[in-house]
């Protein structure tokens, strides 16, 4: 839900804005905060770890990418926290580190000018079933417990996340599944050039659970693949990329374009039909949006996640739109599959390498996603190492 325009809303190009990211956040299996996160990455750690003892229903297997020793209340304290879900508690801690990574005074910049853009695919999937189940098995009149209710809405994460930063600006969910966060990212770009707001935390959040276990698991099972679960949460405040440049800001990145599309395949009794060439042109689309050429490009971070098949028409896609030159970063090797959290941490992959190499300053990066229902999407990054990080 979006809050309405104010009487402080401020003239904006009437076009999507070049977005500058100035600050990070991530909660991921491999390190929590952008620093830990890209050491992660750097050292080539993995984080499946032992979930056999997270919950007391049945699991698909005793492994999963989970965050297995997380507490919300070691980061955000007990107050107001005792009943948040999980996905809301990873939301907030991410949205917290990229507070403070970007040095962000939200009372400064004005709490009706910042705001929030939370990608998800249904919100938090256990309280959803959870409270589902209880209207059902409690004892008549079927009485559920009404503080679990909360989380039971798509936009339990943003809403709380507003209420603890004090943000009164534009408060906003998106329902993109693995496309989540480009798809937030994309709705940023409106917000911000319609002047609708200054700032925006814009991130996607996903918890481990069973339900998403086992929905992982039959996937894989169908496709091919064998990757387990993951959770993670990764969040990026944002703003216009030419006030920043002209306030003489250098941004952790550039978002250039974010492009997305709708695979149909021509028979639609078959859904796993190949959607290479549909990925390619969105792409090609991204690329000259942006202004960059193929030869220009760094790297892909790629939704590929062991899925043979899918796998490969994502890489032909890549193939034919870039060539075979880019580096290929493919995070949820080392995180899982994070459903709506995936695509955010692949943006932060590109992200936690700037960070830890000033040699790719100002060089261009593509990140790419897919969905089971057939939407594609590609968006180009420009990066550099950031705020007090050169040298």
């Amino acid at each position: 839900m979006t809050a309405p325009a104010t009487a402080t809303e401020r003239p904006g190009t009437g076009g999507p804005a070049v977005l500058a990211i100035t600050g990070w956040g991530v909660v991921s299996p491999i390190g929590l905060g952008a620093d830990a996160f890209a050491d992660g990455l750097a050292t080539g750690r993995t984080g499946t770890a032992d979930v056999s003892g997270m919950f007391d229903e049945p699991m698909p297997r005793p492994d999963g990418f989970a965050v297995v020793d997380f507490a919300v209340k070691d980061h955000l304290g007990r107050k107001g926290t005792s009943f948040f879900d999980r996905s809301t508690s990873l939301a907030l801690v991410a949205c917290q580190q990229a507070i403070a990574d970007a040095a962000l005074d939200v009372a400064e910049v004005g709490s009706e000018r910042v705001g929030i853009v939370m990608g998800t695919t249904a919100g938090s999937v256990k309280s959803t079933s959870d409270y589902s189940r209880a209207t059902f098995v409690e004892d008549k009149p079927y009485l559920v417990n009404p503080l679990i209710f909360p989380n039971a809405v798509m936009n339990a994460a943003a809403g709380q996340a507003a209420i603890r930063f004090k943000m009164r600006g534009v408060n906003a969910t998106v329902a993109g599944g693995q496309a989540a966060a480009l798809s937030a990212l994309r709705y940023a770009r409106g917000q911000i050039g319609l002047g609708r707001a200054d700032v925006l935390l814009v991130g996607a959040t996903e918890e481990f659970c069973p339900q998403t276990a086992w929905g992982t698991e039959f996937a894989m099972r169908e496709h091919g693949g064998s990757l387990a679960a993951g959770e993670g949460a990764a969040v990026f405040v944002v703003e216009d990329a030419e006030r920043v440049r002209a306030q003489g800001r250098t941004p952790d990145a550039e978002v250039l374009a974010v492009e997305v599309g709708t695979h149909l395949p021509a028979d639609e009794a078959t859904p796993g039909s190949d959607f290479s060439p549909s990925l390619a042109r969105v792409i090609t689309r991204a690329l000259e949006r942006a202004g960059v050429r193929p030869d220009e490009v760094w790297a892909v971070s790629s939704a590929e996640n062991g899925m043979p098949v899918r796998d490969g028409y994502e890489d032909a896609a890549i193939t034919a739109a870039l060539g075979g030159a880019p580096e290929r970063i493919r995070v949820k090797t080392a995180v899982g599959e994070g459903a709506s959290a995936a695509n955010a941490l692949q943006v932060a992959a590109v992200l936690a390498r700037h960070r830890r190499d000033g040699a790719l300053d100002g060089r261009a990066s593509v990140v790419t996603t897919r969905t089971p229902d057939g939407v594609v999407g590609a968006a180009v990054l420009r990066g550099w190492r950031g705020r007090d990080r050169q040298g």
